[in-house]
Parts: C-alpha cells; structure tokens; sequence
C-alpha cells in the first residue's frame, strides 16, 4: 500500500483531516475514561468493552454509546430521586 496520496492533498484538507482525528482521539480517550469509571451489572462486561473499544476504533467506540448504557449497574440519575 502507497501512502502516496497525502501529497495530493491540500493543507486546508491536511488541516481538516487532523482536526477531526484530534476530535476522534479525544472521545475515545472520553469513551475509555468512561468505561474504567463506570460499574456494570456483570463484572467481565468492564474488560469486554475495554477490548471492544481498543482493538474496533471507531465502530467500538460508537458502539458502546449506543449499547453500553442499558449495561451500566448503577445509573448516577437514580440517585437523585
């Protein structure tokens, strides 16, 4: 594979393209956090979606926003009621 292309594009693309990897890498750092900090009702899911996360990059991370909160053991809303 030939990394070639780069140099075909622009610097106002070459500034687009790492903008939005700088917003990508900061919610999966978010995602990451997220995932350590929370409890889920069983134990292993913890490790499952830290692996899930790391090894799909932006599919796992996606992922977990849309399936991980009916995981989650202890929902903080709850406890203001």
């Amino acid at each position: 594979m030939n990394l070639l292309f780069i140099g075909e594009l622009g610097g106002r693309s070459l500034l687009i393209l790492g903008f939005l990897s700088f917003v990508f890498f900061i919610f999966w750092v978010v995602t990451i956090i997220d995932i350590v900090k929370s409890t889920f009702q069983d134990p292993n899911m913890k490790l499952i979606w830290v692996l899930v996360v790391i090894f799909t990059n932006p599919l796992g991370t996606i992922i977990y926003w849309i399936v991980a909160p009916s995981q989650k053991g202890n929902n903080n809303f709850n406890n203001y009621r």
